[in-house]
């Protein structure tokens, strides 16, 4: 690997995807083809977005920690990592509980001289994000464990259905599975305003006529509206491991994971989060 400092542009294909120069046209074009993707199904992706140096760093940057990777001896969650609640129907989605067996290398193993975290705080690229989502500004997402990790589907493993914590998830796929471990999802099937409980129950009863199979390749960037959108990661029946780095931003600042959840996905919580548990700020009042 290049010697320090990082330049984050030599991460980026440059060449068709000029992040520094927002009135070009190729970054016009991508922001129109983005847009017109995201506002159809919910997802966008924008292919061989790192370049040959880019997946080569980041990737290898994740095989380095995946030693560090932490699997829940939790295997089976519902949708909303969530608690059972015995009130309520059998058969409502809160107390259907998923098998769920992928790990992650959580952000804390990255120190802010590595290349994923220098992407990750490159101006230049929350601006192109922010341009693709239409948002009028983006904030790092300050939970301290999870604002930007690596999903790990080891061989046999599976990442079940789920709701996202934020509106938008922003990824990068940095090793494919040989067979399997195909993302999938239900574009916008819930709202801000509503759980949408009878939608979610059909699909977790196996109804796949709303569900859409996306075809990633190792260097593509994914913007996708997971909060609104139910999906998974089906298991990876190859002989090694995917990887997926994923970083978080939010429209408002503060916005911090609950503990609850940290603990389930990522094993730890930090006091900033015990901190936070009687005072989160949320973007809305659906369940995570």
């Amino acid at each position: 690997m290049p010697k320090l400092p990082i330049d984050p542009a030599s991460l980026i294909d440059t060449s068709h995807y000029p992040l520094g120069s927002p009135h070009d046209t190729r970054y016009q074009k991508s922001l129109t083809v983005t847009r017109t993707q995201l506002e159809r199904d919910g997802c966008a992706v924008i292919p061989d977005f790192l370049s040959p140096l880019g997946l080569s760093w980041l990737l290898t940057e994740a095989e380095e920690r995946r030693k560090s990777a932490y699997f829940s001896a939790i295997t089976k969650t519902n949708v909303y990592f969530s608690a059972d609640d015995a009130s309520l129907a059998e058969d409502h989605p809160q107390r259907i509980f998923l098998e769920r067996t992928n790990g992650f290398i959580t952000s804390d193993c990255y120190d802010d001289s590595s290349a994923s975290r220098v992407l990750y705080n490159w101006q230049a690229l929350i601006n192109f994000i922010q341009d693709c989502l239409g948002k009028d500004q983006l904030y790092i997402y300050e939970d301290p464990v999870s604002d930007m990790i690596v999903n790990v589907l080891k061989p046999g493993s599976q990442f079940n259905w789920h709701f996202d914590t934020n509106e938008f998830t922003i990824t990068m796929l940095l090793k494919s599975a040989v067979s399997g471990g195909h993302f999938e999802y239900v574009p916008n099937l819930r709202n801000a305003n509503d759980e949408c409980y009878d939608e979610v129950r059909a699909v977790l009863s196996g109804d796949t006529q709303r569900v859409a199979c996306l075809p990633l390749s190792p260097g593509d960037l994914q913007l996708f509206l997971g909060r609104f959108s139910l999906h998974r990661v089906t298991k990876n029946t190859g002989l090694s491991d995917r990887l997926l780095l994923i970083m978080s931003f939010a429209e408002k600042p503060g916005i911090i994971g609950s503990v609850e959840r940290n603990r389930e996905l990522y094993g730890k919580v930090t006091e900033k989060h015990l901190e936070a548990q009687t005072q989160r700020v949320r973007a809305d009042g659906l369940m995570d």
